[in-house]
């Protein structure tokens, strides 16, 4: 069965997981030609190396708390932080304690 990608207009529903989060899992919420938007579900500890990609993206963190590293440089992101990253940027997340975090990429095809 295929997973579900949200339509063009169709509401999504982004709030915390919070006390669910240990039961959520990654998922794709919307794609298309030129964007993709997923929510990722990062366990305390969880960490994804150093990676870039073509296209612009932002990274919200909705709740918990990441590391977010840009060219070596790390921040923590709290509940409501958000960043902007310009594409072929190098970056890597790390979760300081159980998080989801929002991605927004605008796709190499834009």
């Amino acid at each position: 069965m295929a997973l579900h990608h949200a339509l063009s207009g169709e509401l999504i529903d982004i709030r915390p997981f919070r006390n669910n989060l240990q039961h959520e899992g990654n998922k794709t919420l919307y794609k298309s030609e030129h964007l993709e938007v997923f929510r990722m579900v990062l366990t305390a500890g969880k960490e994804f190396p150093p990676h870039k990609v073509a296209g612009e993206i932002t990274v919200q963190c909705i709740e918990g708390s990441i590391e977010f590293t840009i060219n070596g440089v790390s921040e923590v992101m709290y509940e409501g932080n958000l960043k902007c990253l310009a594409g072929g940027e190098m970056h890597a997340l790390k979760a300081v304690e159980d998080s989801s975090v929002l991605v927004t990429i605008l796709l190499h095809g834009a």
